[in-house]
């Protein structure tokens, strides 16, 4: 499998030429977008990645400037990415046309077998320069790629992607399953009951936040004043990120010790914030959802993801009657046909549940409360 471990670079007058390496990939981003359009409006069709590839090549050959400061892997990379983008504009319909990228807003260029050199220690070597990192855990596995990254805050990080054996999973097999339902009052509601409440960083922060945006906007354009500003607040966001998903990597794994299937609706984040706008990002249910992914495929869980547009709230859990008209401001509803009553959320987690499990292997069981609703019925 696959891992990256991602360290700080120590700050140092030597970073500027990382720094120059990320700018100098953004340069060639920027001519090969202009390229792929050139040929779009001439062709009607996108070039493809081994097309582009040998213009690299030609443009190596024929320019001995600045095409040569920067690894060729890191060149090739660029072109890589760049395919990447389309194959995504492609298949994708939300996805946009790759655009053209400011060299200060591009972030990272990435090296594979040459152009970089472990020295031991917290030592390394990046094109000729050597550098410091803040090596806070050993790396352990086959170094694929390395890559330079740099952040909003102006920090600069090194990434190394290894190839190591799957880890021996920590948290204990149950045989339980749980479905969840995502909500506004309360993050999740479980099959079980539980119900799970979620800090809001963003909420508490949001007045200093008001007030480093105020700070930003006042400085002039250009200026250094300006950038430490924007830096201020970029340092601000991190934090906040950090509490955030703080909280969702400690839920995911406390999941998982009492489950070994979790079960979820697929969600519609877009229109969820276009009704309940910030909040929905403060409560991150997408970054959530990637990290109990990746916590389920580390642990040899698994997470059940079942259609949008199945109508689990409104469909009694006891005996499958639809109630068709059932408004966001109702939080509980009596069931026409068998008299239940029940509340929305909870209801909601149960139906999940057994439509997850309706193809489930055997072995995996409803645990807990959702357990015995199962037998009584």
């Amino acid at each position: 499998m696959r891992k990256t471990y991602k360290y700080r670079l120590y700050t140092c007058e030597r970073n500027k030429h990382l720094v120059e390496s990320i700018e100098l990939a953004s340069v060639v981003w920027n001519h090969f977008v202009a390229l792929t359009r050139r040929y779009y409006e001439i062709y009607g069709e996108y070039p493809g990645y081994y097309a582009l590839k040998k213009h690299l090549t030609k443009l190596k050959q024929r320019d001995k400037g600045h095409w040569y400061d920067l690894n060729s892997q890191a060149l090739q990379n660029v072109i890589e990415r760049l395919d990447r983008a389309y194959q995504r504009f492609f298949e994708i319909d939300s996805a946009g046309r790759p655009g053209f990228k400011k060299r200060e807003k591009y972030t990272s260029f990435t090296l594979t077998q040459t152009g970089w050199k472990l020295l031991g220690g917290n030592r390394v070597r990046i094109q000729n320069h050597n550098y410091k990192f803040v090596k806070s855990r050993p790396i352990k596995g086959e170094i694929k790629t390395v890559t330079i990254k740099r952040d909003a805050c102006g920090y600069l990080w090194i990434c190394f992607s290894v190839e190591k054996e799957p880890p021996t999973p920590e948290l204990p097999r149950t045989g339980n399953a749980v479905g969840l339902d995502f909500g506004l009052k309360d993050f999740l509601v479980t099959s079980d009951g539980d119900r799970i409440q979620a800090p809001e960083p963003l909420q508490e922060s949001l007045e200093e936040v008001q007030d480093l945006h105020k700070e930003l906007s006042r400085k002039k354009r250009g200026s250094n004043n300006r950038k430490k500003a924007k830096r201020r607040l970029a340092r601000k966001y991190r934090q906040i990120d950090n509490q955030r998903k703080d909280f969702h990597f400690k839920l995911a794994r406390r999941l998982f010790s009492r489950y070994d299937v979790v079960c979820i609706e697929e969600l519609n984040v877009g229109a969820m914030k276009e009704l309940w706008g910030r909040k929905v990002s403060d409560l991150g249910f997408a970054s959530f959802v990637k990290i109990l992914e990746h916590v389920a495929q580390k642990e040899g869980k698994e997470v059940r993801k079942i259609d949008r547009w199945f109508p689990s709230s409104q469909t009694c859990s006891d005996c499958s009657h639809r109630y068709e008209d059932l408004s966001l401001e109702e939080r509980t509803w009596t069931c026409e046909e068998c008299g239940s009553l029940h509340d929305r959320d909870l209801n909601a987690a149960r139906n999940v549940l057994e439509r997850a499990l309706s193809s489930a292997e055997a072995g995996v069981r409803p645990s807990g409360a959702a357990a015995r609703d199962a037998t009584s019925k």
